[in-house]
């Protein structure tokens, strides 16, 4: 019988996710933040979806016509399920199948949230081929990756668990018993004081603070895979070059923001090179970077100031968490940083009543505030790296009325599944973390439950029904008594924080 897996983890599931940096959305802001044109997306691709979750989210709150492939049949059989509701087209093939179909159009975006370091060099050198054919003059293309200099220290750290699994597993045993025999052989490694321990010290506290807090299911695709393969920011660029796409900038919003992760002598020696990609590989070197979250363009085209100006003031944002709850500090490679008060208070004060603004009436709003439109774009794009602000899209009747069905049998679902932690918003075009909990909370709002009181005893109702407990500070809750006393108090911290956001969302 041959292997369909191709060398990937396909005993268990993968994680159920949702990962911003595949909304159109968010490339608009990170492109106008470089200056560059950014295409209108009605065509979009993922390859390698998972759970398909994100997929059907954007899907389903947008315009955007969501196309996908993930070779695992277990994978495609929940996604195609929500995909009767969001309209998504996805299927269980593999990338050879799904990028030779005739019926496919050509597309405005393609997305691969970490595949490409799993998979083999065939498979890679399929997906550049489709992306070569099938991405549009001025398309898009997301690609994370694990990456060199970053994985340098720890990479032998993956490959003795690869190893002990290929080794001394015995035949028939479950993945995740292989992960945990695995973990536990490293942990006695780590006991015998190797001298490669003492030479990389780091790689103790990447075990034990990075790995083994880490769900199982997501750890045996990590580091379990038959084929991994971490790349400089230069092999990249090698093999996309068949594709005549250019790198135009990180996904992630807070690499923009040079001052939070560059010293002044960094910034300096970054700006003495000329060329674009070396300088994106010293930069790597800088922050030792370990993942890359990039967007490629096939034509990249620079706006003039007065068209990056227009476009910005016309972007649409809101904030997402309540204003007291936003923090004036920041993490990013420098370590923690804190936000100048006189520009970020003003402004958290102005979008902290959840309603849509486009920039151009903040900058009216705040006129008098001594906050120049430049610092306005930073902070915009700095509490949008942060989580704290998505950027909002036009309504739809449509979107609406998707979002909510598919938030509908989400949370049908969350009755009895505890991994699917994330509802979508007609306003932002994508997905919003909300626990567990706070999705039963709403199932009975949306079943006529009006005060918490009703809440608690509704979502107490579905635990006991399943016998399940509420684990409190690492401790499981054994009394009925104790469980509804913990639900009370999330149903009123529910009620106070999170519920007027999801109102402002269109998820409540």
């Amino acid at each position: 019988m041959s292997d369909w897996t191709a060398g990937y983890v396909a005993e268990i599931d993968y994680t159920y996710g949702y990962y911003p940096e595949l909304n159109p959305l968010r490339i608009k802001l990170a492109f106008l933040n470089q200056g560059l044109e950014f295409p209108e997306v009605g065509t979009a691709c993922e390859l390698g979806y998972g759970q398909g979750l994100g997929t059907n989210m954007l899907a389903a709150s947008s315009k955007v016509a969501w196309w996908g492939t993930d070779f695992n049949p277990s994978h495609a059989g929940f996604a195609q399920e929500l995909g009767g509701i969001s309209g998504a087209q996805l299927f269980d093939e593999s990338f050879a199948e799904f990028c030779g179909r005739s019926d496919l159009p050509e597309f405005d975006f393609i997305a691969l949230h970490g595949i490409w370091t799993w998979i083999s060099n065939e498979n890679r050198a399929i997906i550049v081929e489709f992306i070569r054919r099938k991405l549009k003059v001025g398309g898009v293309v997301y690609m994370s990756y694990n990456t060199l200099p970053g994985w340098s220290t720890a990479a032998p750290l993956r490959h003795l668990m690869s190893e002990y699994k290929t080794k001394m597993t015995a035949p028939g045993q479950g993945i995740v018993s292989s992960l945990e025999n695995a973990l536990e052989f490293t942990q006695k490694l780590f006991d015998s004081e190797p001298l490669w321990t003492k030479a990389n010290p780091s790689v103790i506290e990447r075990f034990n603070k990075a790995i083994k807090p880490q769900n199982k299911h997501y750890l045996a695709h990590e580091y379990l895979n038959g084929h991994w393969d971490p790349l400089y920011f230069a092999s990249m660029v090698n093999w996309l070059e068949p594709t005549k796409m250019q790198f135009a900038c990180s996904a992630n919003l807070l690499d923009a923001v040079d001052v939070i992760n560059l010293t002044a002598q960094q910034q300096a020696l970054l700006a003495e090179i000329p060329d674009p990609m070396f300088r994106q590989s010293i930069r790597d070197y800088m922050v030792n970077q370990q993942f890359r979250k990039d967007y490629w363009v096939k034509g990249a085209r620079k706006m003039t100031l007065l068209q990056q100006a227009e476009a910005f003031r016309s972007l649409r944002v809101l904030l997402v968490t309540r204003r007291e709850d936003v923090p004036l500090k920041i993490n990013a490679a420098l370590g923690e940083g804190s936000l100048q008060e006189t520009v970020y208070e003003p402004i958290l004060d102005l979008l902290s009543d959840l309603k849509p603004r486009s920039l151009g009436e903040m900058e009216a709003a705040l006129n008098g505030k001594n906050i120049q439109f430049s610092q306005l774009m930073q902070a915009i794009m700095i509490l949008s790296g942060m989580g704290h602000v998505y950027s909002v899209q036009e309504e739809s009747l449509q979107n609406s009325k998707n979002a909510k069905a598919l938030n509908a049998a989400l949370m049908d679902q969350a009755r009895g599944n505890t991994q699917l932690n994330y509802l979508v918003s007609p306003v932002t075009g994508g997905g919003h973390v909300l626990n567990r909990i706070q999705q039963l909370f709403l199932l009975a709002i949306r079943n006529g439950k009006k005060s918490p009181d009703e809440w608690v005893k509704f979502v107490w109702e579905i635990l006991a029904m399943q016998s399940q407990k509420l684990v409190k500070a690492g401790n499981t809750l054994s009394t009925p008594e104790e469980n509804l006393a913990e639900l009370a108090e999330q149903a009123r911290t529910f009620a106070e924080k999170q519920l007027p956001v999801l109102k402002a969302l269109q998820i409540a």
